[in-house]
């Protein structure tokens, strides 16, 4: 698609007049047609805008009885603004009864009315005394002007071309105990509109949030948010708040700050809403598709066509982060993140360890970036344990093409800690074997890499064998993705704890560990800062001891593209053209659009050809969103095709 998925919505209130039809009439056309010249599809007023909501029992007067009038204007008005949904708040008589509704304006034509469903009648709010709830579910259709021209009423859903169906709740509505948003989704609806007037008490913001937050999350839906604006409402008794929020499967796109709740003037926030994404997570969420079971109302659908409009990354109006696995380890919530994560991989472990009667693990220190983590996940462990970090046995074991910085980095890790260390240099062995298998050592092709790579689990392995241990695996998935592992050598272990922690991931861990948990153990904070400073390497060809030569992005590509093409494609579930389009978003002008697509084919092309080695992984903690367990989230045959994933 030529739009990506994307929706383009907004949410507006205005500073008008109570009672003021013809002014507030006038303001809404004026940002109707702001909206229409910024190609939004969506526009979100709130409830009863054209009057204002405060004007108590000015309701039950003619004067404002006129409202279909100025309705009338409004529609007539959007034969100009094309291509735009327009939903309004306004007083509706049907049958000598009053509805507080939400209306949808469409090009020239009211495609339909949605009555608020739950009236507030305690504390501050005697609505009841002018608005009836909607209960007769027979009333379907009005003859607004009395033309005999009918118009969908009551419980409907606004199916557009783009892709979105748009389901309508009116304040109170979200506040009930089954709020209707929960049958809107069940019944189709990936986009919830809320046309609101809320008033401000101390407190009431943070908790309006929440509920716009988890009832986003629950429905899996895009909730927009409009509420009045305090300028247009009366202040007698009540402050109402110019609030305009939105989420999207519970995480925020807009919000309102405190200054801007009490502004005194009117706004409108404008951002893109990801269908493609919300249908993706719908499809694979099997609890929202059980709970289509429970009875609920029957929803008239009203179709419509909107045309898509070319989309370019730079024209996106939300962020796209390039790192999305790792938190903000300087706000207090990315820390919070950080230290969970170390929990429950160190549990896990733990767990492990004291369901086999083990006191022992064994661990390849390397001095790089996956180990550094596995041993602190160990030691963590062992502190829950009340185990003497001596029971993990630390073992270096240098090669042809270790340097003195890993190596010394390895040694004074394991001691700043309080392991055992133990020093198992791997050349003669290695030298050994190439002569046993004929192989020229010179030759330093994917038989001198692994021969390297297995010696080592080997030597891990049996010592875990001899000391009563188990050997702790430190491989993470981006590797375990990509198959950039040795099948029976680091690919191997007994617990592996970094297996659903991506190598971005793994990094901001370890500063987030050295800037917050080491305490006055400034050894150990130099140590690990110097570690993340090193370039990443698996060191398995021959250096001079002080240069690394090997360094795997050089050779494999960049991890953070790598970890972006992981999250889009195993956790959004999103095709290739989409993937490159938010990379280009995120990563702006670091990378051009060819080098995104050659990296992304060669994620997609090793990831498909190493399944085989995720298909026998040893177990470990699922801590984020993906996993590549082959006993949780990751079920594929090992010889699937990636052609039709590839970008020609």
């Amino acid at each position: 698609m030529i739009n990506h998925g994307f929706v383009r919505c907004a949410v507006a209130n205005f500073a008008g007049e109570l009672s003021n039809l013809e002014s507030n009439t006038n303001k809404i056309a004026e940002i109707m047609q702001t909206a229409s010249d910024a190609r939004i599809n969506i526009l979100v007023f709130p409830e009863l805008c054209l009057t204002g909501y405060s004007c108590q029992d000015l309701f039950l007067m003619s004067h404002l009885s006129n409202v279909n009038y100025y309705l009338d204007l409004l529609r007539n008005n959007s034969y100009k603004y094309n291509n735009l949904l327009t939903l309004v708040g306004c007083p509706i008589s049907v049958n000598g009864t009053l509805y507080n509704c939400a209306v949808a304006i469409y090009e020239g034509r009211i495609l339909g009315i949605v009555p608020k469903q739950f009236i507030p009648n305690y504390d501050e709010f005697y609505e009841k005394r002018w608005f009836q709830p909607y209960t007769d579910f027979n009333v379907k259709e009005i003859d607004l002007w009395g033309t005999g021209d009918l118009i969908p009423f009551g419980n409907l859903i606004f199916s557009s071309s783009l892709g979105y169906q748009l389901g309508v709740e009116v304040c109170e509505d979200l506040w009930s105990v089954i709020p209707p948003s929960s049958y809107l989704a069940l019944s189709g609806a990936n986009i919830i509109a809320n046309l609101s007037a809320s008033n401000e008490l101390v407190g009431k913001d943070e908790y309006r949030r929440e509920l716009i937050k988890n009832q986003s999350a629950r429905t899996i839906s895009a909730y927009l948010y409009a509420s009045s604006s305090g300028f247009l409402e009366s202040s007698s008794d009540l402050v109402f708040g110019s609030s305009l929020y939105a989420y999207e499967n519970g995480k925020e796109l807009i919000s309102s700050t405190a200054e801007e709740r009490f502004s005194l003037k009117g706004r409108m926030e404008t951002f893109d809403v990801d269908i493609e994404y919300l249908t993706n997570q719908r499809l694979h969420n099997q609890t929202f598709s059980d709970s289509k079971r429970v009875s609920h109302p029957s929803y008239r659908v009203i179709h419509f066509k909107q045309y898509c409009n070319i989309l370019k990354p730079k024209d996106l109006l939300r962020s796209i982060n390039p790192l999305p696995f790792v938190p903000n380890i300087q706000e207090e919530a990315g820390s919070k993140v950080c230290k969970e994560i170390l929990s429950i991989q160190s549990t896990a472990l733990a767990r492990r360890l004291n369901a086999i009667g083990c006191k022992k693990v064994t661990i390849g220190i390397s001095g790089g970036l996956d180990s550094t983590l596995a041993l602190l996940v160990c030691a963590e462990a062992f502190k829950k344990l009340d185990l003497n970090a001596s029971g993990i046995i630390g073992i270096t074991m240098p090669g042809f093409g270790t340097t003195n910085r890993t190596y010394q980095n390895s040694l004074a890790l394991c001691k700043q800690i309080g392991t055992s260390i133990l020093e198992i240099p791997i050349k003669d062995a290695c030298l050994q074997h190439f002569k046993d298998i004929q192989h020229d050592p010179e030759i330093h092709d994917i038989t001198y890499e692994n021969v390297q790579a297995r010696e080592r689990t080997q030597i891990l392995m049996d010592l875990a064998n001899k000391h009563g241990a188990i050997l702790v695996g430190t491989g993470d998935l981006s590797e375990l993705v990509l198959g950039w592992c040795t099948y029976n050598g680091d690919h191997m272990s007994m617990y592996g704890v970094n297996c659903s922690i991506p190598k971005t991931l793994v990094k901001h861990l370890i500063e987030w560990y050295a800037e917050f948990c080491c305490g006055n153990q400034k050894n150990l904070r130099d140590i690990l800062l110097d570690i993340i400073d090193t370039p990443i390497s698996p060191e398995l060809l021959p250096s001079n001891g002080e240069e690394i030569l090997q360094k795997t992005e050089n050779d494999l590509g960049p991890y953070e593209l790598f970890d972006f093409f992981l999250y889009h494609f195993l956790r959004n579930r999103f095709n290739g053209e989409k993937i490159i389009f938010l990379a280009q978003v995120a990563f702006s002008k670091k990378y051009t659009v060819e080098q995104l697509t050659m990296y992304y084919n060669r994620f997609i092309s090793r990831f498909f050809k190493n399944q085989f080695k995720r298909n026998c992984i040893p177990d470990g903690p699922k801590v984020g969103s993906v996993s590549v367990s082959p006993r949780g989230d990751l079920r594929m045959p090992s010889d699937a095709n990636c052609s039709n994933w590839l970008i020609s």
